[in-house]
């Protein structure tokens, strides 16, 4: 059996939601020992989130919750009882990393700083992730990726030009955040191993979501051009759009960025007519006729079925792609011999998919090794397995109501 990256690192973990979770994933999928800290109390927004097992909201019927928490420890604490610091330190003194992602002043209210934490191990590493980080004038506003995509710009550039900012699905800047909080785990886990010395990963969701825009940015800082909404449309393409095909429902994007593109795409589609004509000649006349190019494909493609579109047109050298639904994903060929979704077996959900991580260690494979857990499922694993509590330490702490 291949050996895992992260075998023998500990993690203590407070994340909440998405972006500290989805970090912490990618060290538990890869052999850390993680202990997931939460509160019945105070439910992750996210253990409340659809979808639920037969559509039945409850704390351990969230898919969405699972997804992000498979092959951790699952402890619950009511961290304002004044038993549950002395609880927290020695999970502290235990690991070697420790994540949260609460509003900028949380952790140092239950005492938790990071000035802290290093008192009670020197070396610690320590990532906070938060919405703007925690300094500036903006720190200690609390909130999730959702509201962040509109502060950060998205929503600004999605959708039509001539209607109201399409808002994306879910928290964007999550998915960015969680993948520099890995990284900056790592950096600080090398630097540890090089000086023995800890550090505090001080991470910022906003910044890592304008990463995505840079373009925009740069665009902006040079040429003091802001950019607005245009739909499915390309400064330097034309045709490109999502285009509909026979069906319910059912479309492929076609992306046109040169002359040879474009005749690959007249070839795909039969040579048509129209597509001789003097204003569809060359890019700059395309683009200025792009809504009626756009109604004219979509006629040749709303007759034949997405993967046939695509097929052709990929044939001919024209970037294509079927727009997928859920039902399509689950069923990709693709992602089914790269063995991207994880089968596993939960005590409430029952058999369902979770997903792994979009990369393969040839010397160090993802590992599924137990589903997410209900709440406070490993309460006693924790404290007596991993934290050496007697059993009658475990039964005094549970009777004054410490675990939640």
């Amino acid at each position: 059996m291949k050996p895992e990256v992260f075998d023998g690192l500990k993690v203590l973990d407070f994340g909440w939601a998405i972006a500290a979770p989805w970090t912490v994933k990618y060290l538990a999928d890869h052999g850390a020992t993680v202990v997931h800290v939460e509160s019945s109390s105070r439910v992750d927004i996210i253990r409340a989130g659809p979808p639920f097992k037969d559509g039945k909201p409850g704390v351990d019927s969230s898919v969405y919750w699972a997804n992000y928490h498979c092959n951790k420890y699952g402890l619950s604490l009511n961290l304002n009882h004044p038993r549950s610091l002395g609880l927290v330190k020695k999970l502290i003194s235990w690991a070697d990393v420790v994540v949260e992602n609460f509003t900028p002043g949380v952790m140092q209210r239950w005492g938790l700083s990071y000035e802290e934490v290093k008192k009670i191990k020197l070396d610690i590493i320590m990532l906070s992730s938060s919405q703007f980080g925690q300094i500036g004038p903006l720190a200690t506003m609390p909130g999730t990726g959702i509201q962040l995509t509109s502060y950060a710009g998205f929503n600004q550039l999605t959708g039509w030009e001539d209607r109201d900012p399409s808002v994306l699905y879910g928290g964007y800047t999550d998915c960015p955040a969680a993948r520099f909080g890995v990284i900056a785990i790592i950096a600080a886990l090398l630097y540890q191993r090089r000086t023995g010395k800890g550090m505090y990963i001080d991470l910022s969701q906003y910044e890592s979501g304008l990463h995505l825009l840079s373009p925009v940015l740069m665009d902006y800082q040079v040429n003091g051009r802001i950019a607005v909404r245009k739909g499915n449309h390309h400064l330097s393409a034309a045709p490109h759009g999502a285009y509909p095909c026979r069906g319910d429902d059912n479309w492929c994007v076609i992306a046109v960025f040169s002359e040879a593109q474009w005749k690959g795409l007249c070839i795909a589609m039969g040579d048509p007519e129209w597509s001789r004509e003097i204003r569809f000649s060359t890019f700059l006349r395309r683009k200025n006729n792009e809504d009626e190019l756009d109604r004219l494909i979509s006629e040749l493609t709303i007759t034949l079925a997405a993967k046939e579109v695509m097929y052709k047109l990929q044939e001919a050298g024209v970037p294509a792609g079927v727009v997928q639904k859920s039902e399509d994903l689950y069923n990709d060929p693709q992602l089914k011999h790269r063995g991207y979704f994880w089968e596993v077996d939960h005590p409430v959900i029952g058999r369902h998919l979770l997903e792994s991580q979009a990369f393969q260690l040839s010397k160090s494979p993802r590992k599924l090794r137990m589903p997410s857990p209900c709440m406070g499922k490993h309460n006693e694993y924790v404290c007596c397995e991993i934290l050496k509590l007697s059993d009658e330490e475990f039964v005094e702490l549970l009777s004054e109501g410490v675990f939640e």
